[in-house]
């Protein structure tokens, strides 16, 4: 009897509508959410999963994060999910460097002063680097 089986790598791209702020290169950005995971299979059919990891790549700067399990695990059931920046974990540094985008020191923020969105003129706060909003970047 032949034994057609083996052990081989898979991934799949969740859907995920949400934006996320780069801890990279602090910009606003849609981004993809990947789960990769090892599988077996017996005469091609996959028979189970193991070692799920679910990353995070962003369309800004194409950094690449790790989320946490459970967050993964609640978007790959299809639930509604807001990832926040406790979640990720940096793996693989962007193609711009930090710093490149928004303010480049703590000192050029002036909380007391406030900046108006090109884009949708909603007025936020002098320390931000994005609208909260829409997402354009205002410095």
């Amino acid at each position: 009897m032949i034994f057609i089986g083996g052990i081989s790598q898979g991934r799949k791209v969740l859907v995920y509508t949400g934006q996320l702020v780069c801890k990279f290169c602090q910009r606003m950005a849609p981004c993809q959410v990947l789960m990769t995971y090892y599988y077996f299979s017996f005469f091609f059919i996959p028979l189970f999963k193991w070692n799920k990891r679910f990353l995070v790549k962003m369309d800004c700067c194409d950094a690449v994060y790790e989320l946490c399990t459970d967050k993964g695990k609640a978007i790959a059931r299809g639930e509604q999910v807001v990832i926040g920046p406790e979640d990720l974990r940096l793996l693989e540094n962007g193609k711009v460097r930090p710093g490149m985008y928004g303010r480049q020191t703590d000192e050029d923020a002036d909380p007391s002063k406030t900046l108006r969105c090109p884009i949708c003129k909603y007025e936020a706060s002098g320390d931000s680097n994005y609208c909260p909003k829409c997402g354009q970047r205002l410095r």
